[in-house]
């Protein structure tokens, strides 16, 4: 009854999550498109499937995956070897990731449009080998105390550095990959294994050494995707992937139960590494068993089921509408309303997702005061609005991302250096933690409808990047707000 009941609550939180969705959609429908779309049902199906699958995932995480990873993070701080801590970070971040719904999504779009260049699998591998080295130097860094201003500048100086000569191909998926890393699974572990160190830690602060693994995690699969895409785009056309799916013939004859099992097998696949990590290192590092082991398999079944309504859900529901909405928009050639739809999409996806709310909480309480959690809410979701609006105008206009990201990245840099230093790790963090299990597949899909239906588009070089766009912003906003506050603070003491 009690795990009914806490279904029943994850369920309604994800209906809630999506809710925001539907009335932006059904406002511009109504009032400005005037228009009812064919494939309503089917996509009103898939978002009630998305809301099932993200409930299922959720809970089953509750219930096996975090209380797990806690525990071993807790049992490795107590041991105090380095070697240790720093392999389970790496383990901890590559499981996480290679997991990550959102990128799954968007590793398969990308395969998909680029005509097999980009291979989906070696793009997740890339992006979950990037994460693991991440979450270790994450560790290291906090282990010793170093301040994470100069690892963020210095990273970013060197993702703008490479964008100069990265195809144009490339650079907004690569910037794309970076900001759906860090999202329903992954926001939670990493954020409680850098806050649990820093507070278990003499002399470390949890605002200030506890946050910013999270960021680094965007940072540095940018940098991969990146010269990914130099190898891929440079010289001789590569030949498209192998073709290993199931042709035509073969899937009327395999349907039914035998593909969705099929399905379930390859969601297995990428649950896995979170499973053989955990027990790689409870039982074989710590040596000791699994407290409620029944209770673990349960919640990984869950995980399992929940990952795979998701990705059903995505393809019925959130695909199709920002897909759909885009060319309505842009046939209809209302062009104000293009931008208007995107900062609507982008403020109100935001102020509801949950991991800004969690990561908003634990800032409050860690800042002791200096931070409204409620204020870096409402921040982040204008950061989040303009960021995708801006991003839309790159695509309508046609002009090259390369500008306006590193443009993006320069000013970030800049507000790092004075910026007051207890902000820097959370505003990086937060950049990270905007673009939900909700917000992904609907922003992709808005912008490859928007570079489908605009003349002179090219889908890989501008349907990729709004992503991004919704990850520096943030930062933005967080940034010049903690500034604007020390100004006035510095201004009432020099006044009294």
């Amino acid at each position: 009854m009690n795990q009914l009941k806490a279904f029943s609550d994850a369920f309604m939180h994800a209906m809630k999550n999506l809710l925001p969705i539907v009335i932006v959609v059904v406002i511009f429908q109504t009032f400005i498109l005037q228009s009812i779309p064919d494939d309503t049902l089917s996509i009103s199906i898939g978002l009630f499937i998305v809301a099932i699958g993200v409930a299922l995932f959720l809970r089953g995480l509750e219930l096996s995956i975090f209380p797990v990873g806690k525990s071993l993070s807790n049992q490795f701080t107590k041991r105090g070897s380095l070697w240790i801590l720093l392999s389970f970070g790496f383990a901890l971040g590559f499981s996480a990731v290679i997991a990550e719904p959102a990128l799954i999504a968007v590793a398969e779009q990308a395969q998909e449009i680029s005509e097999g260049r980009i291979d989906a699998l070696i793009l997740r591998f890339l992006v979950a080998i990037s994460v693991g080295f991440v979450v270790a130097l994450g560790v290291f860094r906090i282990l010793f105390g170093y301040p994470l201003h100069w690892f963020m500048i210095i990273g970013y100086l060197t993702v703008v550095t490479i964008t100069f000569f990265t195809p144009a191909e490339i650079v907004g998926l690569a910037y794309d990959s970076g900001g759906v890393t860090t999202n329903i699974v992954t926001v939670p572990l990493i954020a409680a294994l850098g806050i649990g160190l820093a507070s278990s830690i003499r002399g470390r602060n949890p605002l200030i050494d506890g946050f910013g693994i999270v960021a680094m995690a965007v940072m540095v699969p940018m940098i991969t995707v990146q010269l990914y895409g130099i190898v891929v785009f440079s010289g001789a056309e590569t030949a498209p992937a192998a073709d290993l799916s199931i042709d035509t013939a073969q899937q009327e004859a395999i349907s039914g139960p035998m593909t969705m099992l099929m399905d379930l097998l390859g969601m297995g696949g990428d649950v896995l590494p979170i499973i053989i990590t955990i027990l790689f290192f409870q039982y074989l590092v710590l040596k000791r068993p699994l407290t409620n082991p029944r209770k673990v398999v349960l919640g990984f079944a869950m995980v399992l089921f929940g990952l795979y309504a998701f990705v059903v859900g995505l393809k019925m529901g959130l695909f199709p509408i920002g897909s759909s909405m885009a060319e309505q928009l842009i046939k209809n050639q209302h062009i104000v309303y293009v931008y208007l739809f995107a900062f609507a999409i982008g403020f109100a996806t935001t102020m509801a997702e949950p991991a800004l709310i969690a990561i908003g909480q634990q800032a409050e309480e860690a800042a002791s005061g200096r931070i409204n959690g409620n204020v870096i809410r409402i921040l982040v979701a204008i950061g989040v609005a303009v960021g995708i609006t801006i991003g839309v105008h790159r695509i309508i206009s046609g002009d090259s991302i390369h500008h306006y990201i590193i443009g993006g990245y320069l000013i970030v840099i800049v507000l790092t250096l004075i910026a007051p230093k207890y902000i820097v790790p959370l505003a990086y963090d937060l950049g990270g933690v905007t673009t939900s299990e909700v917000t992904v597949p609907l922003v992709t899909a808005l912008g490859i409808g928007l570079a489908t239906h605009i003349e002179g588009r090219n889908i890989l070089m501008d349907g990729f990047g709004l992503i991004a766009f919704a990850s520096i912003f943030p930062i933005i906003t967080v940034m010049l707000y903690a500034i604007a506050m020390h100004l006035m603070t510095t201004l009432k003491k020099v006044n009294a």
